[in-house]
């Protein structure tokens, strides 16, 4: 329902009284979801463009030039509150909706990625929530044939009530080939394709916009859709095998708001009217208002010339898709809904689309980085808790569930970035962030995270190219909220411009809050990065090879994995340094026989587990500096012959090989045998495993 002010705001622009479908429109073209009314204004500042970006924000996807012969699609959406209240379909459909997003701009869907943020797993009921999410996102995926490269895992009591779900689609079109979702004249046809329109769905868009309450469950369930994955594995094919006629002049997803957020955004540069009854129906009895704002999964909706309706519905039929005629595109700029030729919608296309009161929301600073207190926990102790948390553990119970390798593109996709092969040259992929130091420092923290995606690529060769976000946080109208989410834009923009990536694309996902567990989300901008470089795979340390470490450990706790399991406090990050990131990139991308990673959650001890564990390593200062800090923009690197890192600074600290970890500070000992680090690090797959 729109609230007081909106519906007085267009009762004010109409010089009426909007009918119950033009009020239903404007409720979800006016959401938060749709509209981006409190952030449009902040978004502005960041950088869009460049030489190799063809479609910029604005479309499902953005287009950026990969090569001479291909361009990316990339999106990133949110499925957030639909995956709390059903978190098998709310994750499944999120898979839909974004690979839909990538498929309207012309493309085949090729990869996605998963960053996850949940609350402790020690709690049953959000063991569930993941369970079902990372099983309707391996559900889907597996059963349209696009692997799920890359993702990440984030767990905190924050995300208990409002588990976080973001997912990254990749897809390659000709440079020369993509479609947009903009219609191009009067006069031509609309043409929904794909699966009959039902009640599931209904007021996603608004849904979306509002916080949790504690009966969601049971009362936000009609507004989840349910996904049919083997109908939209048929819509990838039928709607490629259309594009490749060069019939198809528009097309757009059918998502948020269903057919009259996607009719009235594609009909947004003319006019549309849009016949309702026309629509093929999965049952019967639905009203004009259902038909408008359901949001029915696999749909697409086609812009074509009337003259070759008949061409793009025989494809449908071919490929076993229901189709109909739903409208047309009109000279004059009104978005017209009719059902039995009683108009039941006429509202100026400049209110619909372009009407949302804006709105910029008081700001409060806050200061919440607290003085570290050093744990009074043997080392020894403190490694093993460090290295069973979920972030640094092992993740393959959630990997094992994903087809990564299906198209036959994946080189690697068990490190610190995906490695895919696109014609001679490796498309890389990152994704996350650090919501913990984000918090104490959201300009400083975001700006970190892009950083820390850069460093990921950077470990396997490639340059970032492109970035997209999405932006998860607690409801605006929170002042210190507003005030992260506006330092959170300038450090993605700050970082972006740095790195010289632009930011092509991404969603803005607010109110993630619950009444339930009385919890606001941390706030989490997550990033989703691609990138260029050469075909390689990981190459595992051999006995004998040189451990060097790069970048200096800061005494920087704050926010870290070492803080989220003992309490310490302490100060979050600074901004790390880019040129170390591009410096070990140079480094790695010469040479197959550098084996790199980055430092991020678990520090240097997580980076040692993961890379060598059986190594004999000295290091200096204090053991908990040296072990666990979590700055940004330093890497451990292992080497058969030192030469190959000279040109970069670094330090030796040890060498592969042995059996187990075992590390000197100082006069501090620590080892870990291989039978203990194998048992941290599988904590996560035992306690999913367990229940």
């Amino acid at each position: 329902m729109l609230s007081d002010a909106d519906l007085a705001e267009a009762r004010r622009l109409l010089g009426r009284e909007p009918t119950p479908v033009e009020a239903a429109c404007l409720e979800n073209l006016w959401s938060e979801h749709c509209s981006y009314r409190s952030t449009k204004h902040l978004l502005r500042t960041l950088p869009t463009t460049g030489p190799d970006v063809l479609v910029g924000p604005g479309d499902d996807a953005a287009i950026v030039r990969f090569s001479e012969e291909c361009a990316l699609a990339i999106g990133m959406e949110s499925h957030n509150h639909p995956s709390y209240v059903d978190p098998y379909d709310g994750a499944a459909t999120g898979v839909g909706g974004i690979v839909r997003d990538v498929l309207s701009m012309g493309a085949r869907p090729i990869a996605l990625m998963d960053p996850l943020y949940f609350g402790p797993l020690e709690d049953e009921k959000n063991r569930h929530l993941f369970s079902g999410v990372v099983s309707g996102i391996g559900g889907y995926g597996n059963c349209i044939g696009v692997p799920v490269v890359r993702g990440e895992v984030v767990v905190d009591p924050s995300y208990a009530g409002n588990p976080l779900v973001n997912v990254v689609c990749i897809g390659t079109v000709s440079p020369r080939g993509y479609i947009t979702g903009r219609v191009k004249r009067p006069g031509n046809r609309l043409v929904l394709v794909g699966a009959p329109t039902g009640r599931d769905g209904l007021g996603g868009a608004s849904f979306a916009s509002r916080d949790l309450a504690e009966d969601a469950e049971a009362a936000d369930r009609p507004s989840v859709q349910v996904g049919d994955p083997f109908m939209e594995k048929l819509l990838i094919e039928g709607c490629l095998a259309m594009f490749e006629t060069g019939k198809v002049l528009a097309c757009r997803d059918l998502g948020a708001a269903g057919l009259a957020g996607a009719s009235s955004e594609m009909c947004s540069t003319f006019g549309g009217l849009i016949r309702a009854e026309r629509v093929h129906l999965r049952e019967t009895g639905l009203t004009p208002l259902e038909i408008m704002l359901a949001e029915s999964q696999e749909r697409m909706l086609l812009e074509v010339a009337p003259g070759d309706v008949a061409l793009i519905g025989g494809l449908a039929d071919r490929y076993d898709l229901p189709w109909s005629e739903i409208g047309e595109v009109i000279a004059e700029p009104r978005y017209v809904v009719t059902f039995h030729d009683e108009v039941v919608c006429d509202l100026p296309m400049e209110v619909l689309i372009s009407g949302a009161p804006a709105c910029t929301l008081p700001e409060e600073p806050y200061a919440a980085e607290r003085p570290f207190q050093a744990p009074t926990r043997p080392l020894r102790e403190l490694a093993l808790l460090v290295l069973s948390h979920p972030e640094v553990a092992d993740r393959s119970w959630v990997y094992e569930q994903y087809d990564r390798d299906v198209q036959l593109r994946t080189v690697d996709a068990d490190h610190d970035a995906a490695v895919l092969r696109l014609g001679n040259a490796a498309l890389a992929l990152s994704c996350g962030c650090n919501p913990r130091q984000i918090h104490l420092k959201p300009y400083e923290g975001t700006a970190n995270a892009v950083l820390e995606n850069a460093a990921n690529l950077a470990c396997v060769g490639a340059v970032p190219i492109a970035i997209v976000n999405c932006l998860n946080f607690a409801s605006p109208v929170h002042p210190e909220v507003y005030w992260q989410l506006s330092q959170a834009v300038r450090g993605l923009g700050e970082m972006a411009r740095a790195l010289d990536c632009p930011v092509v694309g991404g969603n803005v996902s607010l109110y993630n809050e619950s009444d339930e567990h009385h919890t606001q989300i941390k706030p989490t901008p997550s990033i989703g990065m691609v990138g260029r470089g050469p075909v390689r795979r990981w190459t595992r340390p051999e006995p004998g090879w040189t451990l060097a470490l790069v970048g200096e450990a800061g005494p920087d706790f704050g926010g870290s994995v070492l803080d989220a399991v003992t309490g310490c406090g302490g100060h979050a990050p600074t901004i790390g340094n880019p040129a170390v990131v591009a410096a070990v990139r140079r480094v790695v991308a010469a040479s197959e026989r550098v084996t790199a990673t980055d430092l991020s959650q678990g520090g240097l001890l997580g980076a040692l587990a993961s890379l060598a564990p059986d190594a004999e390593v000295r290091l200096s200062g204090d053991p908990l500096q040296a072990l666990f800090s979590e700055g940004p923009a330093r890497f451990l690197l292992a080497v058969p012959d030192q030469a190959l890192i000279a040109d970069l600074p670094h330090a030796v600290i040890g060498r592969v090989g042995g059996s187990g970890l075992r590390i000197a500070v100082g006069e501090e000992r620590l080892t870990l045998t291989r039978e203990e680090l194998a048992a941290a690090r599988s904590t996560l797959s035992r306690r999913m495993a367990d229940g």
